[in-house]
């Protein structure tokens, strides 16, 4: 962080015109998916350059979210960037669409089935398997397809990530590989816009928080 900047554009109009052709552009799923994975796939220098070039500046910190534009209560439009060998949990959708592109470095995706519990035993989940996304690559993911994990898989270089997610959500489940077991997630910004987000956890709510 270099006083407030944190990784992730302010409100530029670079970013101000992407949002504005997303939220134009917007069709409900799944209807819209192919031709909303061309729009997040079609994304230029430009845009990798203004989430690559403040983490630069900074130092690596830990994986983040940034928010960049909310799409009218429709969906979510952020950034994500990953320090060397961070990742997330294994983790739901909560219904969501997400579409991802990789702006900067390289990400790993492991998917996952749903966990099968027996007379509730727990059991290690199991894997669906593996892909390696590259500078530019695309993915997708919803609740049917699965469950999934993401890192930077390389330590010496961080990476930046471009996410959709419709609708939005502030909730999510996270999993144990080991047992399958499920814990209820909130899910919060690092930053919004550009400006780091402030972080208070209420005592009454106990449960955990992801990427803040």
């Amino acid at each position: 962080m270099i006083g407030d900047r944190v990784c992730g554009p302010s409100r530029n109009n670079a970013w101000q015109r992407r949002a504005e052709h997303e939220r134009a552009a917007f069709v409900s799923p799944p209807q819209g998916q192919r031709s909303r994975s061309t729009r997040v796939s079609g994304n230029g220098q430009g845009f990798r350059t203004l989430a690559f070039e403040p983490m630069r500046r900074m130092g690596t910190v830990v994986y983040t979210r940034n928010l960049v534009d909310e799409g009218n209560g429709k969906f979510n439009l952020m950034i994500l960037c990953w320090s060397e060998g961070q990742g997330s949990s294994i983790h739901d959708h909560a219904d969501s669409h997400c579409f991802m592109k990789v702006l900067a470095g390289t990400l790993k995706e492991v998917r996952f089935d749903w966990p099968q519990t027996k007379d509730g035993v727990e059991a290690p989940m199991a894997k669906k398997g593996d892909s390696e996304l590259q500078l530019n690559s695309v993915a997708y993911i919803n609740d049917s397809l699965g469950l999934h994990r993401v890192e930077n898989p390389s330590h010496c270089e961080p990476a930046v990530s471009l996410h959709l997610y419709c609708p939005p959500f502030d909730e999510c489940s996270m999993f144990d590989q080991r047992t399958g077991h499920r814990s209820k997630s909130k899910v919060t910004f690092w930053s919004k816009y550009g400006q780091r987000t402030p972080f208070v956890i209420t005592p009454s709510q106990p449960e955990q928080y992801e990427n803040n």
